[in-house]
């Protein structure tokens, strides 16, 4: 993905070595481009003034307003040298879709949403005839980073609040109504949502939909069972870990037809044992309480 890259960021100190770098779309604004350095560099965003400034290849600063992001190499100033995050980049398992909690999630998320919140296309026949074909219920933090979570296993640079009441994973604020399309898209982090944006929609890979610089649905938001910042702050943090920093992550197989040998498939991934680990934890956690999975942790 470097070499399609319009936008690279270094460290005023070291402009040689890229510590990354981001397709440009559509919304992606200065304001939305120094968030995405932030956590590339891991440096807090969140309700605070940024410890760095951005300068554009003519020496200028870039100010952190709504102005459009121009394509170019950028330089950071900060007192502090500037490194790439070292914080863990989590891989994604394909979506499960067995289980009776899983069940209650998707009928759940069918209801509040009855449409996809990323294009707006409503799904008529869903309320009407419970018929959902084409329509899928996202998690956005998915069932096994719930499992490693609650083992300590790893750390976040965000609090993961456990789903409302202390459910589980498939709480319906863990989830999202999509089409079946844009939601292997958003598993695999090629967009995300950010809050600190008025939930604004920010693609990293390509933009085929053209949702980039769109909002999240209105009628979510406005809903009391929408889901918590927390959880749209970590999938975005993630897409930027998969997609701007360094080099980027490598792009994972989704498409496994049947008959086909996926165990073989993903044992050749650069990243095989973790994938392995999130396919394992995504199916058979899928019925596991967040509650029962700290009770064992502990």
């Amino acid at each position: 993905m470097e070499s399609v890259r319009d936008v690279l960021f270094s460290d005023l100190r070291d402009p040689g070595t890229i510590l990354g770098g981001l397709i440009r779309h559509d919304g992606i604004t200065n304001s939305v481009f120094h968030t995405i350095v932030a956590i590339a560099i891991g440096r807090d965003y969140i309700d605070r003034e940024l410890d760095f400034m951005m300068q554009n290849g003519d020496g200028d600063t870039v100010p952190r307003n709504e102005d459009n992001l121009v394509p170019g190499h950028y330089l950071i100033v900060s007192d502090e040298p500037a490194v790439a995050s070292t914080r863990k980049f989590f891989t994604r398992g394909l979506s499960a879709s067995t289980g009776t909690r899983l069940q209650s999630f998707r009928d759940e998320v069918r209801a509040r949403d009855q449409r996809c919140v990323i294009t707006k296309l409503p799904c008529a026949t869903g309320p009407q005839f419970d018929f959902w074909v084409g329509f899928e219920a996202a998690h956005i933090v998915p069932i096994a980073y719930a499992q490693v979570w609650h083992d300590r296993k790893f750390s976040s640079h965000v609090t993961i609040p456990p789903p409302p009441q202390h459910d589980s994973i498939n709480s319906v604020q863990n989830g999202l109504l999509m089409q079946s399309s844009i939601h292997q898209l958003f598993d695999a982090y090629s967009f995300s949502i950010l809050p600190e944006a008025n939930y604004k929609i920010v693609a990293f890979k390509g933009d085929h939909h053209g949702v980039s610089g769109t909002y999240l649905d209105r009628q979510l938001l406005d809903d009391v069972r929408c889901p918590p910042d927390a959880f749209f702050r970590w999938h975005f943090e993630q897409a930027v870990l998969c997609n701007v920093r360094g080099v980027g992550e490598p792009l994972p197989e989704f498409d496994f037809p049947p008959g086909s040998d996926m165990m073989g498939e993903l044992s050749k991934e650069p990243k095989a044992a973790e994938r392995l680990e999130f396919e394992f934890f995504t199916r058979l956690g899928a019925s596991i309480p967040l509650e029962d999975a700290s009770d064992q942790a502990d």
